[in-house]
């Protein structure tokens, strides 16, 4: 198949044409078997929608001219998950990684469903965001409303938290080698790209000096609120840095100068994790034409997935979307020059995609931020020639 463009099509028939062992990565947002927001891509169960007038035990309460349903039955997602995740472990070279986006509700069927697949769980990375709403029936007002009560000892009960976290399955395709050092050769897959995602200060640092990436990843907002719990904090500088501190297994680093770096250093507790920065514009930018703009409810941070694919893509190697969306995954393997294939099934989103990459593309926008913009624009220009 062509790299670098959105398939309109089902997924799970658009993957079986890929050939085996051909893509590095695969970082994708699937249908998480919420019935979100009413769509019909992240439903999985016949039985997940009721009719007005047939409310069942499972339903939720009926909103005014609210005709569909939702019944948060899952038994459909995990299937679901496993026939996409087991094209994708197809797909992948021995010792690729899938970076797959899940709900806090049902990611258990998620993970389970990609580990089935032959996938091994590698980590969870968990992305925390301070703008989500709650979605909760308030208990006392439905009393009342049964009972006629005007106050109910049910006062300021409810049903649901704010939402306020993704987890990422982080999982890889078994190596075919004896070593991760000979399937690397081999491959160019089975490693995370550790020093090309640190971190430092507002952006991530590309000289290897940066801070170890964590699986933690915060929004600005969640980066505020964690700064305004912990207050100002210096960094001693001292002791010996390990892989995974007194919970870990304490193995010594190599460079033994990595806590000195940040001695004295100060700061909210947000910056010891990665907190990629989302334009409030971004999602609508290159759909000035159309009559509807970009609706996608789950579209996500372009830094986000930036530093996504970077963890998990070598240079030039080829990502894989089975859920493109409105396209936000191969605008950033755009920019971290990677190759690209995405499938689509909605032909509203595919236009929306397809418009938002033509124009980061014209744009050939960049936002490094460790003083080498100069040099990796050009780097971009004559990877666009070739």
């Amino acid at each position: 198949m062509e790299i670098n463009k959105i398939y309109n099509m089902d997924c799970l028939e658009g993957m079986k044409q890929l050939d085996d062992n051909t893509v590095d990565s695969v970082v994708t947002d699937p249908p998480y078997g919420l019935g979100f927001m009413g769509k019909e891509w992240d439903t999985f169960d016949k039985n997940q929608f009721g009719k007005k007038g047939n409310e069942g035990k499972n339903d939720l309460k009926v909103k005014k001219d609210f005709k569909i349903l939702p019944r948060y039955k899952t038994d459909g997602l995990y299937d679901f998950t496993l026939s996409w995740s087991q094209e994708a472990l197809r797909a992948l070279k021995p010792g690729g990684h899938l970076l797959a986006f899940a709900g806090s509700r049902t990611y258990h069927k998620i993970a389970c469903a990609i580990e089935d697949a032959g996938f091994e769980i590698r980590d969870q990375i968990m992305w925390i965001y301070g703008s989500g709403f709650p979605k909760s029936l308030n208990i006392s007002k439905a009393i009342d409303k049964k009972l006629g009560n005007e106050i109910s000892e049910w006062e300021g009960w409810g049903t649901a938290l704010k939402p306020a976290h993704e987890p990422i399955v982080l999982a890889r395709k078994p190596l075919s080698e004896k070593t991760v050092a000979e399937n690397v050769l081999k491959w160019g897959t089975a490693g995370i790209n550790i020093d090309e995602c640190r971190f430092e200060g507002e952006g991530w640092s590309r000289s290897g000096k940066g801070r170890f990436p964590a699986n933690v990843i915060l929004d600005e907002e969640a980066g505020k609120v964690l700064d305004e719990q912990s207050g100002e904090l210096t960094s001693h500088g001292g002791g010996t840095a390990s892989y995974g501190g007194i919970f870990g297994n304490g193995s010594e680093i190599t460079d033994k100068t990595a806590m000195k770096r940040f001695a004295n250093d100060k700061g909210g507790a947000s910056r010891f994790f990665y907190c990629p920065k989302a334009s409030k514009s971004e999602r609508n930018e290159g759909l000035e034409g159309f009559e509807v703009i970009n609706q996608h409810p789950t579209v996500k941070p372009i830094d986000l997935m930036r530093y996504l694919i970077r963890l998990v893509t070598l240079p030039g190697g080829i990502v894989l979307d089975p859920f493109v969306g409105s396209g936000t995954t191969g605008i950033a393997a755009y920019f971290e020059q990677k190759n690209f294939i995405g499938f689509e099934k909605e032909q509203e989103y595919v236009d929306i995609a397809q418009a938002r990459m033509n124009y980061y593309k014209k744009q050939k926008k960049l936002t490094y931020t460790d003083g080498k913009k100069k040099q990796k624009n050009q780097q971009l220009e004559n990877f666009l020639k070739k």
